[in-house]
């Protein structure tokens, strides 16, 4: 045991690639890009139900024959989901995903 630090003194290769910065900006950059996508998508669909709940009548605004604002809104959420899932694998496979193999090499002793 490391008394210093109340764990054992070996550690796996698990543990130190955690330890490694290049895991550390892997995982900066995921949260960097994760939690603002996810908080705004929230907030959208917030928005759509708290507009359901709060504003019928404007949900129910007629634009074009049986076509109301809320089915808009409604659908531009399905919409907004596969932007989302599109800009995130962009943003995966120029930033996350090199990274993630290097660590990978790494963990299975290859030559990276």
């Amino acid at each position: 045991m490391d008394p210093s630090a109340g764990r054992p003194a070996t550690t796996t290769i698990y543990e130190q690639v955690q330890a490694t910065a290049e895991f550390q900006d892997l995982r900066r950059r995921l949260r960097r890009f994760v939690f603002p996508m996810s908080a705004a998508f929230l907030l959208w669909y917030l928005l759509y139900v708290l507009l359901a709940s709060y504003a019928p009548a404007f949900m129910a605004t007629k634009l074009a024959g049986n076509i109301t604002v809320g089915l808009v809104i409604g659908l531009l959420q399905f919409v907004s989901t596969f932007a989302i899932t599109a800009v995130y694998v962009r943003y995966a496979n120029r930033h996350l995903d090199p990274r993630a193999e290097r660590l990978r090499e790494l963990i299975e002793g290859g030559d990276g």
